[in-house]
């Protein structure tokens, strides 16, 4: 590409690419990447590390990426869920030649795709060697992910809250992510390490295995928000949201990938796959909300606001804004729960369009409503719901 001079060339340059290439399609989310190869399979990627992904926006700069691969003679298949490519120091200069016109301009959101550009540019430059270590990934459509680049893309998605939790597909991600090492945040090939061993451990240069996941860690990818806490690095994987004013205590909590919470949370338990917490609730030490697979009959859960799940205790089933679950108390989907009338006629008051009635329930009669708590009589052992009257609150100071 010619050097363009001025942001009326650019946008035209825009149009035209669009115009002229066949079947052209703006894409849902794309961006560059540096990627960790195999040591034994150099075909092989088993990370992808992106300084700025685009999901949704900056269509003009997924179009310059889309020419200048065009120029280094490769056409994007549009037709294509996710499109990988690798690219040279001949695509960087296309796209710096393009984005002339915003070279001097302070670096925002919608010039950070230039940032990421000169400075792999320059970084090239310097090193004198790509040897495949980067690429530009597009994705068409929210399909089930194919492969390591385009699934990170969208883990990168999720964790920086561009997507909102449980609204993309993210079917496939453990098929398309090779089970690695993890080595202070180098994956390592496992079948390397076997192939190797001898010779790694007499020559003392065996690596310190942190730990072996599909998954990296949120922390390795992510920079959380100032008021955000996470006391073991351990505690929440690559692919979780975390609201800002969230603390992550060591011990038995962890965030699981699209998973989190959507504000000032208190996590001392787990939260699965899929489960959200909301804004000034507790998740006590050694709490459990379950995920899809893990007894909710496929039903994700959502907890509500200043919601207290007591220690030890677990939530199988979507509870609303103001709950309790008292410690080590199950409340599972078919948990046998009584409710005197009084009660619930006090618990209608806060679910105005609630219409049950009787004095034992399922617990998933009881999903998702406000005000309730739960709590098992301590000499029949019998488990019982009531309108809370507790209000739950976190420390300001903390979060």
């Amino acid at each position: 590409m010619q050097i363009i001079e001025t942001t009326e060339a650019f946008k035209a340059l825009i149009q035209n690419i669009k115009s002229s290439t066949p079947n052209y399609k703006d894409p849902l989310a794309f961006g560059i990447c540096r990627v960790d190869l195999g040591q034994l399979n150099l075909d092989k990627t088993l990370q992808a590390t992106y300084p700025v992904i685009n999901w949704n926006e900056n269509f003009g700069s997924a179009a310059i990426f889309i020419k200048a691969l065009s120029e280094q003679g490769i056409e994007v298949d549009f037709t294509q869920d996710e499109v990988v490519c690798t690219i040279n120091l001949a695509f960087l200069k296309n796209c710096l030649n393009a984005f002339t016109p915003y070279s001097d301009e302070a670096y925002g959101d919608a010039h950070k795709n230039i940032q990421v550009v000169s400075a792999l540019y320059n970084k090239i430059v310097e090193s004198g060697s790509l040897e495949g270590e980067f690429k530009v990934t597009f994705i068409f459509n929210d399909a089930a992910c194919q492969s390591v680049e385009a699934t990170y893309l969208k883990l990168y998605a999720m964790s920086q809250a561009k997507v909102q939790l449980r609204s993309i597909n993210l079917n496939g991600a453990f098929g398309a992510l090779p089970n690695v090492a993890w080595s202070n945040g180098t994956p390592i090939e496992l079948d390397y390490l076997r192939e190797f061993e001898i010779e790694l451990k007499l020559a003392n240069e065996y690596p310190h295995i942190d730990f072996v996941d599909k998954f990296p860690r949120f922390l390795q990818h992510i920079i959380p928000a100032d008021n955000t806490r996470i006391l073991d690095t351990s505690k929440v994987r690559f692919g979780a949201q975390l609201a800002a004013g969230t603390t992550v205590m060591p011990g038995a909590s962890y965030i699981n990938f699209n998973a989190g919470t959507t504000g000032s949370v208190m996590v001392e338990g787990r939260i699965s796959s899929s489960a959200i917490v909301g804004a000034g609730s507790d998740v006590g030490g050694g709490a459990s909300i379950l995920g899809v697979l893990s007894g909710t009959d496929g039903n994700p859960i959502s907890i509500g606001k200043n919601t207290l799940l007591g220690a030890n205790s677990t939530c199988g089933i979507p509870l609303g804004d103001g709950c309790i679950i008292d410690a080590g108390l199950p409340i599972l989907e078919g948990t046998k729960v009584a409710v005197k009338a009084q009660e619930l006629a006090k618990i209608k008051e806060v679910n105005k369009d609630l219409a049950i009635s009787g004095e034992v329930f399922k617990a998933k009669e009881l999903a998702g409503l406000n005000g309730i708590h739960f709590r098992q009589n301590s000499q029949t052992g019998e488990i019982t719901a009531s309108r809370s009257t507790r209000e739950i609150k976190l420390n300001a100071d903390l979060h």
